[in-house]
């Protein structure tokens, strides 16, 4: 595959292949596909419709297709596959990467993975396995096993000579691993090193001690953010004996922060990262369903409480018009509140050690919040209904609700991860419940307690 001639913007893209599309120009949208690097063509094909994207997948070049299916979500990449023979996909898998490998192994059909795992020497075979021997979603998952390693009791002219003898190394390629003859991990010997110290020096001598290894368990966000913490390129992994097993790239990292992100912003909406922005209707409508279910009950309990206030509510339509005021304004402090833990959960800066300074911190700012926009809408109300004592039930309405959704915002993460429920997934449906439900009670059993 060649390096595109001049860059282009995802939007322009997708224009010219759907403008190829229509024209039945083949040629030109294989010529564009092969230009382009194998995760914009997996972009590409992300961007259509199952129709244009069966025709685009039959015109990416074989020897790409192994790369492009890695690049592409789970969903995709399973409607992809479905449109290859067996040898197809064993002539895709080849040449791969053994952490590229084993993230699609393990959506091939069974007789395809064992032709794999036959065509593959026992050197390579030994590898995927210990990579396929760890959860995706760790240090031990997210590595490669193509490391360079070297001991500390030899020159770096040895070294020097030992690369030349490679045919290639392996890419993003910025430090070499020292390790003992037991394959214990002792440090690092940085390629900028070798080339600009004495070809007699010893690699003991040279070599950087105080890199330290990550462990093979660590959680792949954790890795993540290792690595921007300590601007790292690559960083060793090892297993519990401290034997080295491989190395992580910056690459594999980007992935996981994209996939985090992803991961996050979706979650807040009940969807999934994995999911096919252009799945079937019937699909996407089913996947849906469910949480719009979860937030009818939800929104039938807020009902209820309202229900509870009818008579008032028909005396006193003041307070129907208000209502939404009151539950709007705790929903949005309670999501600030419940982002910023999220996201200190995420990133394990909120803990046991200053959990209870963040909550007061937060339950510090809705009050202030409250207080400033209660004395706003006490006046507002006041002047639009021409009834003080509305503005002044509103008011305290909502900084009541503003402290309680600070309070829910902060407690909700902590209580559905010891659940192990992921919190940016079903915290949203949750905190919107108790804000409803908390403003609605408050404000209508105010206006029935003053106002009746």
């Amino acid at each position: 595959m060649t390096e595109a001639a001049e860059t282009h913007t995802p939007e322009s893209l997708l224009e010219q292949l759907t403008e190829a599309l229509d024209r039945g120009a083949a040629g030109n949208i294989r010529q564009m596909l092969a230009s382009l690097h194998t995760a914009e063509i997996g972009d590409l094909l992300e961007s259509f419709p199952q129709g244009p994207r069966e025709i685009l997948w039959e015109l990416v070049e074989p020897e790409d297709r192994g790369e492009v299916l890695v690049e592409v979500n789970d969903e995709v990449r399973a409607g992809l596959i479905g449109l290859m023979e067996n040898d197809q996909l064993v002539a895709a898998t080849e040449g791969l990467d053994t952490d590229d490998l084993a993230d699609l192994i393990a959506d091939l059909p069974r007789a395809v993975t064992r032709e794999v795992l036959r065509s593959m020497d026992k050197q390579n075979r030994d590898r995927l396995e210990v990579v396929l021997h760890y959860p995706e979603d760790t240090a031990g998952g997210l590595m490669n096993v193509d490391t360079v390693t070297v001991r500390a009791d030899v020159t770096l002219d040895v070294v020097l000579r030992y690369l030349r003898l490679h045919v290639e190394i392996p890419e993003t390629t910025d430090k070499l691993f020292v390790v003992n003859r037991n394959d214990i991990y002792q440090g690092i010997l940085r390629l900028s090193t070798l080339l600009t110290n004495d070809p007699e020096l010893f690699v003991v001598d040279v070599m950087d001690r105080d890199v330290q290894a990550i462990p093979c368990d660590m959680p792949d966000d954790e890795v993540a953010r290792l690595f921007e913490d300590r601007d790292l390129v690559s960083a060793p992994v090892v297993d519990t004996d401290g034997r080295l097993l491989g190395r992580i790239t910056i690459d594999d990292v980007v992935d996981v922060i994209r996939e985090d992100a992803d991961h996050s912003l979706l979650s807040m909406a009940g969807l999934d990262e994995e999911d096919d922005t252009f799945a079937p209707v019937i699909t996407s409508a089913r996947r849906r369903a469910v949480w719009l279910g979860i937030n009818l009950f939800t929104a039938f309990l807020a009902s209820w409480v309202i229900g509870l206030f009818q008579a008032t509510l028909q005396q006193v339509v003041a307070l129907a018009v208000l209502m939404p005021i009151v539950a709007s304004m705790g929903g949005i402090a309670g999501s600030q509140t419940l982002i910023i833990v999220i996201r200190g959960l995420a990133l394990g800066q909120v803990g046991s050690t200053n959990a209870r300074w963040l909550m007061y911190k937060e339950l510090a700012v809705s009050a202030l919040n409250g207080v400033v926009w209660a004395l706003v809408v006490a006046l507002l109300a006041t002047l639009w209904f021409q009834d003080s004592s509305i503005g002044l039930i509103i008011a305290v309405a909502l900084i009541i609700n503003l402290s309680c959704a600070a309070i829910a915002g902060f407690a909700i993460p902590f209580t559905l991860t010891r659940l192990n429920i992921d919190p940016a997934h079903a915290g949203t449906v949750v905190l919107t419940t108790i804000t409803d439900v908390v403003g609605f009670l408050v404000f209508l059993g105010l206006g029935t307690i003053f106002l009746l």
